[in-house]
């Protein structure tokens, strides 16, 4: 497994690196919209109180229905462990090879948490001309409702819910404090203002993006495909108490990463027939220096020296002696 996580992780490298060293982007295929998620997730690590985060983005064209289902229209994985820069330049790369995107629109969602912001998916995104819309992801505004008023229903939750759906920071401001008002524990009321402030701080981009464009393709929907995909992570990865070491945790998720992009088995064969490649260019290598290494006896030319016969001068051997003298 280790191996073959490596073998994708690697491929994914040498992606990045080609497009770091090349004069001009790749020819991709042109689409009028992309629409892009991230977030992380977070499994337990082998270090003492440690864990690893798991950063998990999707890109996909839009939306395909059939019957009352609908899927994701091709849909792609970049899966990491590495660092926030690794996995962000890992997403420029693979949209740059896929995509020729000057002319698209890019549409992201994201939680708005530290590295995945709204300047992370423009500066991954810059080679369109459109500015990148970037939505605050609605299934984290729901959590972050509950967690601030509970999962029942009430009266100032509905409000302040309505005004979020209508963008009115008015009557958001005017419910919240009204609340706030009405509460006696701190606890509660610091719950209220980490709500406060994690909404002011993404109210520029808590809208469906659909509404800020000209002409929405047909079939568009809203986004927040990551949450389900997530499952993808957590089911292999946080069950039955797992642990993972950061080599491992890598490998895990390149091979999820590949399996669910379909780039595995091409991948892992192309890498074993480079080490088939590899191997036979060693053993040329290897033979060549050996010839070199061969030990050269220099040549000393005709050995002189003489045969003794113990034959008389008169006889045949002896006349022939003395003619070859």
């Amino acid at each position: 497994v280790r191996r073959v996580g490596k073998v994708q992780a690697q491929a994914d490298k040498e992606m990045v690196m080609e497009l770091e060293e090349a004069a001009s982007l790749p020819d991709g295929k042109k689409v009028n919209y992309l629409y892009v998620e991230a977030d992380g997730v977070f499994v337990r690590g082998t270090e003492k109180k440690k864990s690893l985060e798991v950063r998990h983005a999707i890109l996909h064209e839009g939306w395909d229905k059939n019957g009352k289902r609908v899927a994701l229209r091709q849909p792609k994985v970049i899966m990491t462990t590495q660092p926030t820069m690794d996995f962000w330049k890992e997403i420029q790369a693979f949209a740059a090879h896929q995509y020729s995107l000057e002319h698209t629109q890019v549409v992201s969602n994201s939680d708005g948490g530290h590295g995945y912001t709204a300047d992370k998916f423009q500066e991954a995104f810059s080679q369109s001309r459109y500015p990148v819309l970037n939505q605050l992801d609605s299934y984290h505004i729901v959590q972050a409702l509950n967690r601030a008023f509970g999962i029942e229903k009430n009266e100032y939750k509905d409000a302040i819910h309505k005004a979020l759906k209508e963008h009115n920071l008015e009557a958001f401001t005017k419910w919240l404090d009204t609340y706030e008002s009405t509460l006696d524990e701190n606890k509660q009321v610091e719950k209220v203002k980490v709500f406060r402030s994690y909404i002011q701080n993404n109210w520029d981009r808590i809208y469906d993006w659909r509404e800020k464009v000209q002409n929405p393709p047909e079939g568009a929907r809203g986004l927040g495909a990551m949450e389900s995909n997530q499952r993808h992570v957590s089911y292999r990865m946080k069950k039955r108490g797992m642990h993972w070491s950061a080599e491992g945790g890598e490998a895990m998720v390149k091979i999820k990463q590949g399996i669910l992009n379909k780039t595995l088995r091409s991948v892992y064969l192309a890498h074993q027939k480079r080490s088939q490649r590899k191997q036979r260019d060693v053993k040329k290598t290897v033979k060549w220096s050996q010839n070199l290494r061969e030990v050269i006896r220099p040549s000393i030319g005709v050995r002189q020296g003489s045969i003794s016969l113990y034959a008389a001068h008169s006889t045949a051997i002896g006349n022939l002696m003395k003619s070859l003298r």
